[in-house]
C-alpha cells in the first residue's frame, strides 16, 4: 500500500475503529470491540483451565498441561476424555446461544426480543420431546426434531406477526403466547409419557452438560460452525435493516427476505444447542446486551456477543459443578442469574418511559 493509499484509508475508517487489512482492501474494526473481545478471550482461557483443574480429581495446572500434550494414564482420561468436550461445549454452545440473540435482539430492535422470550427455544424443546417420547432416540434424531420444532415455531410465530411485514414488538408479543402454548403442551406430553421416558426428559429439559461427550460434541460442532459463518454473511444485510426499512431497500437490501433467513439461523443455532444439552435460558438474552454495555457501540456486535455467551455459559457451568452443592445443571444456574437480570432489565427500560 502506497503512502497516497494508506492516507485515503485512513480517511474512509471511522472515528474509533482500526483498519484492518483484508485481500482487495480493508474492514474497519471498532477499537473498543477488539479490546473486549481481547480480554473476553483471555478470561474465556482462564475460565477453561480452572475448569480443567477442579473436580473431585484435583490436578494442578502442569499436570493438566502435560494429560492435554501427552498420554498420562488416568490424568489423562480425566482431563481429555472428561473434562474437555463439557468445556469445549461451553464455549461452543455459549457463542452459538450468544450470536442467535443478537440476531433476534438486533432483528426486533429491542432489548427482550431473544429466542428464549419469542418461544424457539420452547419449541426446540417440543420438538425434542416428541421424538423422546414418541420413539426413543439418539442425538442425530432429538437434533432434528429440535430443529424442526424450532423452525416449525418460528414458521407459526413469523405468519402470526406478519401484517404487511413483521415488526419487532409484534413478533415478542406473539412468540409469548406461543411459548406459554407450547410450555402446556410440553406438560401434557411429559404427563402422558411413561415414567422412565418422562424423567430422562425432565431431566434433559433442565439444560445440562454433564452427559455431554466427544460424539455429541463433534455432531455439533460442524452444523453450529457453518451457522456461525451464515451469521457474519447476514450480519451485514442486518445493520442495514437497523436504519429502517427504506433505508434498506434504498440499499438493495430484500427487507422480508432478509428477516426471514436472518429467523431461520437464529433459530437454528439455538435448535442444535437445545437438541444436545436442553434449553439453556438467558445466556441468548443477556449477552448481547452485556457485550453492546462493554463495546458502547450503537449497535448489537455479533462477535462480542458470541464471546460473552461463551464466557458466561462457561463459568455457570463450573458454579453449577463446584460452587453450587451437590452439583446442578447448568440450567438452574442460568435461569437463577438470568430471573435478576431479567428483572433489572424491565425495571431499568420502566424507568426510561417514566
Amino acid at each position: 500500500m502506497t503512502l497516497l493509499d494508506r492516507s485515503a484509508t485512513e480517511r474512509r475508517v471511522p472515528d474509533g475503529h482500526l483498519a484492518l487489512p483484508v485481500p482487495g482492501g480493508f474492514v474497519p474494526v471498532h477499537r473498543r470491540g477488539l479490546l473486549v473481545g481481547g480480554v473476553t478471550a483471555l478470561g474465556i482461557l482462564v475460565l477453561a483451565l480452572l475448569a480443567l483443574c477442579l473436580g473431585d480429581y484435583p490436578l494442578s495446572l502442569p499436570e493438566v498441561t502435560a494429560a492435554l500434550f501427552s498420554d498420562q494414564g488416568f490424568a489423562s482420561r480425566i482431563v481429555v476424555e472428561w473434562r474437555l468436550p463439557r468445556i469445549v461445549a461451553a464455549i461452543v454452545f455459549g457463542a452459538a446461544l450468544g450470536a442467535s440473540g443478537a440476531l433476534f435482539q438486533t432483528l426486533t430492535r429491542n432489548p427482550l426480543g431473544s429466542p428464549d422470550v419469542i418461544g424457539f427455544s420452547t419449541g426446540a424443546y417440543t420438538g425434542a420431546i416428541l421424538v423422546i417420547t414418541l420413539a426413543g432416540g439418539s442425538v442425530i434424531t432429538v437434533s432434528i426434531g429440535a430443529l424442526a420444532g424450532g423452525l416449525m415455531t418460528a414458521l407459526v410465530v413469523y405468519m402470526l406477526a406478519w401484517r404487511n411485514g413483521v415488526q419487532g414488538f409484534r413478533l415478542i408479543i406473539v412468540g409469548i403466547a406461543v411459548t406459554a402454548i407450547l410450555s402446556s403442551l410440553n406438560t401434557y406430553l411429559l404427563l402422558r409419557a411413561q415414567t422412565e421416558v418422562a424423567m430422562t426428559a425432565s431431566i434433559w429439559g433442565a439444560g445440562s452438560l454433564s452427559l455431554v461427550g466427544w460424539d455429541d460434541v463433534g455432531v455439533a460442532i460442524g452444523p453450529l460452525a457453518v451457522l456461525l459463518v451464515l451469521t457474519l454473511l447476514v450480519s451485514g444485510p442486518l445493520r442495514q435493516l437497523e436504519l429502517g426499512d427504506d433505508a434498506a431497500r434504498a440499499h438493495g437490501v430484500r427487507t422480508e427476505r432478509t428477516r426471514l433467513l436472518v429467523m431461520v439461523v437464529g433459530v437454528a443455532l439455538i435448535a442444535i444447542v437445545t437438541a444436545v444439552s436442553g434449553p439453556i435460558a438467558f445466556i441468548a438474552l443477556a449477552a448481547p446486551q452485556i457485550a453492546r454495555r462493554l463495546t458502547s457501540g450503537a449497535g448489537i456486535p455479533i462477535g462480542t456477543s458470541a464471546m460473552v455467551a461463551a464466557f458466561l455459559l462457561l463459568a455457570a457451568d463450573a458454579i453449577a459443578q463446584h460452587v453450587v452443592p451437590g452439583s446442578v445443571p447448568v440450567g438452574i444456574v442460568t435461569v437463577v442469574i438470568g430471573g435478576v437480570y431479567l428483572v433489572t432489565l424491565l425495571v431499568h427500560e420502566a424507568r426510561k418511559q417514566l
